[in-house]
């Protein structure tokens, strides 16, 4: 989705939003390790407004996992560690990943433009794959256009009870990009950066007609079982969660009374492969551990991902093709994330550039009428900076 601060708001917010792969040797954390400074963190976000948290990091004390808050409401069990959540658009991660190992099999090239393999919508023609991943093609988000003067160009119904009464609907990639390109384009392509989800329901098309499989068959062919990922999935319009799982809640205005459901059950195709996966924090520690430290892409091309664009600045650094890099100082150094958020649940993966650190959560929102929003930025950067600088 858009960047989180802005997606969560929208949302409402209290809506919301294996092996080491490494080669670095790191010890297994201990029957009984304790460590408070993350048990503290955990518990902020819960104090700020959340419904639960489930947390995971891997560093060179070894593996810690715990979580803070409720399983479900009216409960008293803590989220699973193991649980599954949806991990909104952390996924734009793994389909820029698929697109990139097309491009090291010479299927097709980082600055070749795509209408010619996706004749059918009318793409500009000056729109490559470079600027899909970077978010400089200026396609319309199908998710609705935030435009710098506060001004929104709708898109289609994701928030509110209009999302609501819709949420087991199904749509198909084709129609999402389709309405997108009937949009005037935020800018001409390459002419800016401007987060658009739609970038990557055309790098999900661009993915199944390069390979001529459907998307989930190709990620679990390329990713998923080559990493043993048994608890990821690309679930397209399968509304359904694996157990075990931590409840998500909605919480919206209808007619003028402030209503919460359970949102545990939803179909994402409205977010299609930028945002509708669902994982586990161990499956995400794997799988992004084994990005960073080259086991899926060649250096040249993680070079690439990391190429960040000067207009792309967010709460998480700035963005390359698929994720962001940020610079946390002094004494801290660089990290590389991709977080996201689906109605109810969020997502945080993130690791050092070798991919011998990771930290990688889930949040789920709960029934509170207090807004987490004012305390999510203060708590990410406490948590990441507990993590990855020792403070």
């Amino acid at each position: 989705m858009t960047k989180t601060l802005k997606t969560f708001r929208r949302i409402g917010l209290t809506a919301l939003a294996a092996a080491l792969l490494t080669g670095v040797a790191v010890p297994a954390a201990s029957a009984g390790q304790d460590r408070p400074e993350l048990r503290q963190v955990a518990q902020e976000f819960v104090d700020a407004g959340f419904g639960g948290m489930q947390l995971r990091v891997r560093d060179e004390r070894g593996e810690w996992t715990g979580s803070a808050g409720v399983r479900e409401l009216g409960g008293t069990a803590k989220p699973p560690t193991n649980g599954h959540f949806r991990v909104g658009s952390t996924s734009k991660n793994f389909t820029a990943t698929l697109v990139l190992q097309l491009v090291a099999e010479g299927r097709i090239g980082l600055d070749t433009p795509v209408a010619g393999f996706l004749p059918e919508f009318g793409l500009d023609s000056r729109i490559t794959v470079r600027m899909l991943l970077q978010h400089t093609s200026g396609l319309f988000n199908h998710t609705g256009q935030y435009h710098p003067d506060g001004t929104v160009t709708p898109g289609i119904p994701w928030a509110g009870k209009e999302w609501v009464d819709k949420r087991f609907h199904t749509y198909q990639p084709e129609e999402l990009v389709r309405l997108a390109v009937s949009k005037p384009p935020v800018f001409e392509p390459g002419g800016g950066w401007s987060y658009s989800n739609t970038n990557y329901v055309v790098a999900r098309l661009l993915v199944e007609k390069l390979s001529g499989r459907p998307f989930a068959d190709e990620l679990d062919r390329r990713i998923l079982r080559p990493l043993k990922l048994r608890d990821t999935l690309s679930p397209g319009a399968w509304a359904g969660m694996p157990k075990p799982y931590a409840h998500a809640y909605y919480r919206y205005e209808d007619a003028g009374q402030w209503k919460t459901i359970d949102v545990t059950h939803q179909n994402p195709s409205w977010i299609s492969s930028a945002g509708d996966m669902i994982s586990t924090t161990k499956d995400l520690q794997t799988y992004f551990s084994a990005l960073q430290s080259g086991k899926l892409l060649p250096s040249w091309l993680m070079a690439e991902m990391r190429e960040t664009h000067p207009g792309s600045e967010s709460l998480y650094g700035f963005y390359g093709l698929g994720q962001f890099t940020q610079d946390l100082g002094p004494g801290c150094g660089t990290i590389v994330n991709h977080n996201g958020s689906n109605n109810g649940y969020a997502a945080l993966m993130y690791s050092s550039p070798d991919g011998s650190k990771t930290l990688t959560a889930s949040i789920t929102a709960g029934d509170s009428a207090k807004d987490p929003l004012p305390s999510y930025p203060a708590a990410l950067d406490k948590l990441v900076r507990t993590v990855f600088c020792g403070k």
